[in-house]
């Protein structure tokens, strides 16, 4: 494979399943922006391949990662790339949307969760999404992640009373699962000044990441409505 330009987002393929990797090449190649540089039917080959990707400094931004796999599954493999490669963000595409699995993927360290028949445009969004830094997830998927928790047991973070007015209506948005573009769009800002705010509020909440940011802004959907 040639040079790509320097904005392309470079993926890597994780499935056991050849078929399923061969469409999704298929289907991404065609995206201007994103080049794949490798693929494994399994998490132990997947590490071993971007150990062989780093020494050629070619590592991949985004890994598109199964869940259900033999030798090494897509937990314990997001899991070592979340530890070795922190720099990788890891989204996950399967076929199950089975909670355990959804809240295992994402204690390890995985940016986002999609299932298999997501319209291929949407994946594309998503790994630029993700490549960015930011979680995506699949319809209902953060919902059952909620669902999943105590609401009534959650204790409000101290910083919470310091958030500015307009860091609560961005931290309501996370919320709902919006991006910073549709964030900027809903409160007519700029999307630097969204950006700006998100760091801020999650400094203020000792939150690690917009996700934990989603699932305490529903938490406390009551004090920021």
């Amino acid at each position: 494979m040639g040079q790509t330009e320097q904005s392309a987002i470079s993926v890597m393929l994780v499935d056991d399943q050849q078929i399923i990797r061969q469409g999704l090449k298929t289907l991404l190649d065609l995206e201007e922006d994103i080049v794949i540089v490798g693929d494994a039917d399994n998490g132990e080959t997947a590490l071993a391949r971007l150990e062989e990707l780093e020494r050629t400094h070619q590592l991949p931004t985004v890994v598109l990662m199964d869940m259900r796999m033999p030798v090494m599954d897509g937990v314990a493999a997001t899991g070592a790339i979340a530890t070795r490669y922190p720099a990788i963000q890891v989204l996950v595409l399967t076929t199950f949307d089975d909670d355990d699995l959804i809240a295992q993927a994402m204690a390890v360290g995985a940016k986002g969760y999609l299932l298999k028949d997501t319209p291929s445009e949407e994946l594309a969004q998503a790994i630029r999404t993700v490549a960015k830094g930011y979680s995506q997830f699949g319809p209902g998927i953060l919902e059952k992640m909620i669902a999943g928790q105590q609401l009534s047991e959650v204790d409000v973070p101290e910083g919470f009373d310091e958030l500015t007015p307009r860091e609560k209506d961005v931290l309501r948005l996370i919320g709902t699962g919006a991006n910073n573009r549709e964030i900027a769009e809903t409160l007519f800002l700029s999307e630097g000044t969204v950006k700006n705010h998100v760091t801020r509020l999650l400094g203020r909440l000792g939150v690690r990441d917009r996700t934990q940011a989603a699932l305490l802004a529903v938490k406390l959907s009551s004090k920021l409505s």
